[in-house]
């Protein structure tokens, strides 16, 4: 009698056992599924997300760099015992630019001077890396542009905004490298940039400034070997 009341005992156990498995098991497989359905919504998403933007910036892709800096010139050239570099750049300002700087905003320009050792196998190795920064900023109550160097701290003030744009857009004599410390069997590539600071911008522009083609105020690389 004790023998068949274990037993029965014993049967409805495992059956409990297995039903509770059989429940554990199915909300196993009802999250697991609902997990992939969400992961393939948020990918789809996602998708979705980036070819709406794509489609939206696309119109603008035409006249992106209608606005960007472009060097126009530049050279190194050996005076003494150093190489000296002469550049000059034009300016295109777009009008949301020329309403921020009407409006105060302070607008800021490096340009970016770079010397490369060319190298066959690793990537080539940056011997110099210098910048000219520039603030250019309006001044309504004297009505007149300021221009200040940020390395030197000069400041030049204009009545015109492209009288104020002649003097950023002209680099003459600044010295890049000795001529001791290159070595006469390597190649040395010299590269310029003109970079607009977006990150200088008031808080509230810079969201805009990072999808709008109108604060596309930088320009390419500008890239040639040095002559020795």
């Amino acid at each position: 009698m004790r023998n068949r009341e274990f037993n029965v005992n014993q049967r409805y156990a495992i059956r409990k056992n297995n039903a509770f498995t059989g429940r554990f098991y199915g909300k196993f497989l009802c999250c697991f599924w609902l997990f992939r359905i969400l992961n393939l919504l948020k990918h789809c998403c996602l998708a979705t997300f980036f070819c709406c933007t794509s489609l939206w910036l696309l119109p603008f892709s035409g006249y992106a760099d209608d606005f960007a800096a472009k060097v126009t010139r530049a050279g190194i050239n050996l005076q003494g015992d150093s190489y000296l570099l002469s550049a000059e750049i034009d300016y295109q300002l777009s009008e949301k630019a020329k309403d921020a700087l009407q409006n105060g905003v302070p607008l800021f320009w490096s340009i970016q001077i770079r010397l490369l050792q060319h190298r066959d196998v690793l990537w080539n190795k940056a011997l110099v890396e210098a910048a000219i920064r520039y603030r250019l900023q309006y001044y309504a109550l004297l009505n007149m542009y300021r221009v200040r160097n940020e390395d030197n701290g000069e400041i030049y003030s204009f009545s015109t905004l492209p009288a104020a744009l002649g003097l950023m857009s002209a680099v003459h004599d600044f010295r890049v490298i000795g001529k001791a410390e290159l070595a006469p069997d390597k190649q040395y590539l010299c590269a310029v940039k003109v970079n607009f600071d977006r990150e200088a911008l008031p808080l509230p522009l810079r969201p805009l400034a990072y999808i709008d083609p109108q604060w596309y105020l930088s320009s390419d690389w500008t890239l040639w070997p040095l002559k020795k």
